[in-house]
């Protein structure tokens, strides 16, 4: 059988576009299908770009704050400018992801929805192409819980928000995730009264549990914060929404100007047509194997899509692996252990591997725990930023099993343990390495230098060496 294709990717945005790139570089003919007016997406239009915009604006009103008293007016003029800076900030960064920059690699672009026919034909508009290999890259989109009233009432999501050009006065925030805490902060920053709802103990849940909880009390200087808390219904109260909601066990309620929906994310596969090309979907993702494969061994998925790790950096990974095994035949593997990420609140909080509760589960007794405070580092103390902690987990022999730091830059100068573990390398190598003083990233050396005096000071070795030192030297 003749097929238009031999690579037809679904999707535009991290994952997508590198498969594109990467099966066209290869020689490959390659149609790349995206319903949206630009390529990009969800991270470039509404997620990690325009809230790290945000954040940075938000900082600088937050660090002027600090040495002459801001005015209301002074904040509704903030914001407008913060939020046309968002904007700015886009249009710069979408010029990477131009359409002529995959015109010119011969690709052919697609600006439609694309549903499959059968597992080798895909309905693209009111066209139809064929394909010997698929790649679904199709993201996510936000989860909205069923919330009684929600529907009546105008509310925000990552995908609108960054359109506010008026400063709301109070704003709640259904979910302490990473996008829920991260705007949160930004936009209490720039002046609004923030409530977090969350229902679970404590926001950033997937966090280790100590430098979640310091994020959280750092966090509640800045905005109010209510765990163990469900949004059970909303209404429209005049020109403001009123929250009906429990909190362990009693009822409540407030208003608000607007509400912010951060509770997660859905896979984008709805209107896929994936029954009409066999692809079997579970939990509301793409079932996929460690090459990425679906069921269907000739189509692949990547990105929010497969449910893996919803991270910008993870689809772009598992778009190099699956290009890889489509175009070339290969069987590469997808692993998670060793992929890091970042909340960007101030200050950053960097997750690598286990968290300490996981890692005692898995490794028991053989499990080190190595731990340096911010206060105790010459920099942050310099700084005034003494707020915070790093905690590296490690095997007996010193395998880096989980990281994790909070404090300011942390997701830059933590990245350093990232690197070491992903050469495969033991954790007390760090100490070898020579750190330029006062760095800040000298608090990882200076974690490190706790191995030794771990496994040295505190053992059998240490009599030996005295013994040593006493008698010869």
């Amino acid at each position: 059988m003749t097929f238009d294709y031999q690579i037809v990717v679904i999707g535009g945005g991290s994952g997508g576009l590198t498969v594109a790139a990467g099966a066209a570089s290869f020689g490959a003919k390659v149609a790349l299908i995206e319903r949206k007016n630009e390529l990009g997406g969800d991270c470039l239009h509404y997620g990690c770009m325009p809230s790290k915009a945000l954040i940075q604006a938000s900082k600088e009103i937050e660090d002027a704050s600090k040495y002459t008293q801001l005015t209301e007016d002074d904040y509704e003029s903030f914001f407008t400018s913060a939020m046309e800076r968002v904007s700015e900030a886009l249009q710069d960064v979408q010029a990477h992801d131009s359409k002529d920059r995959f015109i010119n690699l011969g690709i052919d672009i697609y600006e439609a929805e694309g549903s499959f026919l059968d597992e080798h034909t895909l309905q693209v508009g009111e066209q139809t192409i064929t394909a010997k290999r698929f790649v679904i890259a199709t993201g996510s989109s936000p989860a909205v819980p069923p919330i009684d009233g929600l529907g009546e009432v105008d509310y925000l999501t990552n995908e609108t928000i960054f359109s506010l050009r008026k400063k709301p006065s109070s704003m709640v925030v259904i979910g302490g995730g990473v996008i829920g805490v991260e705007l949160s902060q930004a936009m209490s920053r720039l002046g609004v009264e923030v409530t977090v709802i969350e229902g679970s103990e404590q926001v950033l849940s997937k966090e280790d549990k100590e430098i979640a909880n310091l994020s959280q009390r750092l966090l509640s200087e800045e905005l109010n914060i209510l765990t163990n808390t469900k949004a059970e219904r909303v209404e429209r109260d005049g020109k403001q929404v009123k929250i009906h909601y429990t909190k362990d066990g009693a009822q409540n309620s407030m208003t608000a100007d607007t509400i912010l929906v951060a509770a997660g994310r859905k896979a984008n596969i709805g209107r896929l047509g994936l029954d009409k090309a066999g692809i079997v979907s579970e939990k509301g993702s793409i079932q996929v194997d460690a090459a990425l494969r679906t069921n269907q061994k000739h189509i692949y998925a990547v990105g929010d899509c497969n449910g893996s790790m919803p991270f910008t950096h993870v689809a772009g990974m598992e778009g190099k692996i699956a290009v890889s095994n489509a175009v070339l035949g290969l069987s590469r593997k997808a692993s998670y252990e060793k992929i890091p990420w970042v909340v960007y609140t101030n200050p950053e909080i960097y997750h690598l591997g286990l968290t300490e509760q996981e890692a005692k589960e898995k490794y028991g007794e053989d499990l080190l725990t190595f731990k340096t405070k911010l206060a105790d580092n010459d920099r942050f103390m310099a700084e005034r930023k003494k707020e915070g902690l790093v905690k590296i987990l490690t095997t007996n022999r010193g395998k880096i099993v989980g990281a994790h730091a909070i404090g300011d830059g942390a997701g830059e100068w933590m990245q350093e343990v990232g690197t070491v573990q992903a050469l495969n390398k033991r954790f007390q190598s760090i100490s070898n390495v020579i750190h330029p003083y006062p760095a800040k990233n000298n608090v990882v050396s200076q974690t490190a230098d706790l191995y030794w005096r771990e496994k040295l000071f505190g053992s059998k070795w240490n009599d030996l060496i005295r013994w040593y030192v006493k008698k010869w030297r």
